[in-house]
């Protein structure tokens, strides 16, 4: 495992990440990257700290590894992961949805599962657990490009105008595959050690070009990624804009010059059923969104925390209204705890021996998010009300002589000062009304594709033969014969008749 300074290094690799129409190689050194990365550093260090609890040793390969990466064994595996996951997202705040634990998530469960990936070669189980091994030897940070790009949504890959639109097979050789076309969203890429390429939408016979699985570094000669604007930048001051300034993970779409990607990288080829397979035959998905749902119980909590602060700065929670959108609020984030939890009370062994969070109560919350996290951002809105709006344009106007005695004697509550005052509302701002803000609304919206996306998985998992056989097992307790009774089959004894 390293620390936070090792990360850092390990970004300074000649990277190509465009921004602002400029090459960034060292991103730590770019005020868009700089301060999402000193974050991510401090999760490094956090993971290190014995008080966090947050190792374990690797019982195939005795590797030290970060308890975030453990592929679940046990019920108490998945508290001890999901604690682990609890502790980086406490220090994000939930706020940076790609850290190393997500993507990390995904190669524990394909690696659970390498029977999967020997269907199409016997060398690629080989390929997703030595790199397995590799991630959590080295402790990297990986991001995904998974979504092709948004050009022609009526056609699949091999519809395109441009045959590379879609990264997929340009040649084969004998030493691996080079591979042309783009992908999006690198969530994180930017800041990232490695990349894990694939395809989430289906894909049909014909694509088999795009059905591609693998992995390879930032820095490897061809890749380049274009970052969207960066939140970060021109901001007046962490206290003006304290999300903003820290937790800025950037999107990429990644574009593949003709790369080179090795066959030890490769996990699919050219196969589509495995690149959706990968997924759901493998424990991949439920213990990637296992991480994600767990990281949002945090990023709920802390939003519904602004709104009670700012209830009780403005002297306002003891007014029914306002006390009950603080319920909604309790309810909506309690209701996502409660599913994470009771899908790894309620988890399911597979045939490798690992514990698997219950896709009922997992994909349920999940299925709501597109409804759930707007909820929560309206009800936010309507507590903080104005208060959002009527502050100083940055916090210059609390230290200029000129103007900071107004600014303390207006801009305040009963027994909150000004400074506190400001500093609570700027946050409440900075999580509802920036640019940062509308990015995270349109992540939620979006975090599981279209909603019909993520509902058919609560759909598909829930498990309807269960309430159906309750329908059906009540119907078949009373019929026509029993039209003018009392509407059972059974007969009503006369002592316990009315």
């Amino acid at each position: 495992m390293r620390n936070g300074k090792q990360y850092l290094e390990s970004l300074d690799d000649g990277r190509r990440v465009y921004v602002n129409g400029e090459k960034v190689s060292n991103p730590t050194e770019h005020p868009a990257f700089s301060g999402a990365i000193r974050t991510a550093a401090s999760l490094y260090d956090a993971a290190l700290d014995p008080s966090n609890d947050m190792i374990f040793t690797d019982p195939e390969t005795g590797i030290e590894a970060n308890k975030v990466f453990m592929i679940p064994r046990s019920y108490e595996d998945l508290e001890q992961r999901r604690q682990a996951i609890i502790s980086w997202a406490s220090i994000t705040k939930g706020l940076m949805g790609r850290s190393p634990d997500h993507v990390g998530s995904f190669i524990a469960g394909f690696a659970s599962a390498p029977e999967v990936f020997a269907e199409g070669d016997p060398s690629f189980a080989n390929n997703v657990k030595r790199f397995y091994q590799t991630m959590m030897r080295d402790d990297l940070y990986l991001s995904y490009a998974i979504i092709p790009p948004q050009v022609d949504r009526s056609k699949t890959a091999q519809g395109q105008e441009d045959r590379f639109t879609q990264v997929g097979v340009y040649e084969e050789k004998d030493d691996g595959i080079i591979v042309r076309g783009s992908q999006m969203l690198a969530t994180s890429g930017a800041i990232s050690n490695h990349l894990f390429v694939s395809c989430m939408p289906p894909l049909r016979p014909g694509d088999e070009d795009y059905a591609l699985s693998f992995v390879l570094p930032i820095d490897t000669p061809g890749l380049k990624l274009y970052c969207r604007r960066p939140y970060a930048i021109g901001q007046p001051s962490a206290f003006d804009y304290p999300l903003s300034t820290r937790f800025d993970e950037s999107d990429a779409l990644v574009v593949f010059e003709d790369v080179f990607v090795p066959w030890e990288n490769v996990f699919v080829y050219r196969n589509v059923e495995l690149v959706r397979d990968q997924f759901f035959r493998a424990p991949a998905h439920v213990l990637g969104n296992n991480q994600a749902q767990t990281r949002l119980i945090v990023k709920l909590k802390f939003l519904i925390g602004i709104a009670r602060k700012v209830a009780a700065t403005n002297r306002i929670d003891s007014i029914p209204s306002v006390q009950e959108k603080l319920g909604d609020l309790a309810s909506l984030a309690a209701i996502v705890e409660g599913m994470v939890l009771a899908s790894e009370a309620s988890h399911v062994m597979d045939d490798n021996g690992v514990a698997r969070p219950n896709p009922r109560f997992l994909y349920a919350p999940m299925g709501l998010q597109a409804e759930l996290y707007p909820r929560v951002l309206h009800l936010l809105r309507e507590i903080v009300g104005a208060g959002v709006v009527q502050l100083p344009s940055s916090y210059k106007e609390m230290v200029n002589p000129e103007t900071q005695s107004d600014i303390e004697r207006y801009v305040k509550s009963p027994d909150v000062p000004s400074e506190e005052r400001v500093k609570l509302f700027k946050l409440a701002w900075d999580a509802v009304g920036s640019e940062f803000a509308g990015r995270h609304h349109q992540y939620e919206l979006f975090y599981a594709g279209a909603p019909h996306v993520a509902k058919g998985y609560a759909y598909r998992n829930y498990g309807y033969d269960e309430a159906v056989e309750l329908v059906e097992s009540f119907m078949g307790s009373y019929g026509l014969k029993d039209a003018d009774g009392y509407g059972f089959n059974q007969e009503i004894s006369p002592a316990t008749s009315g």
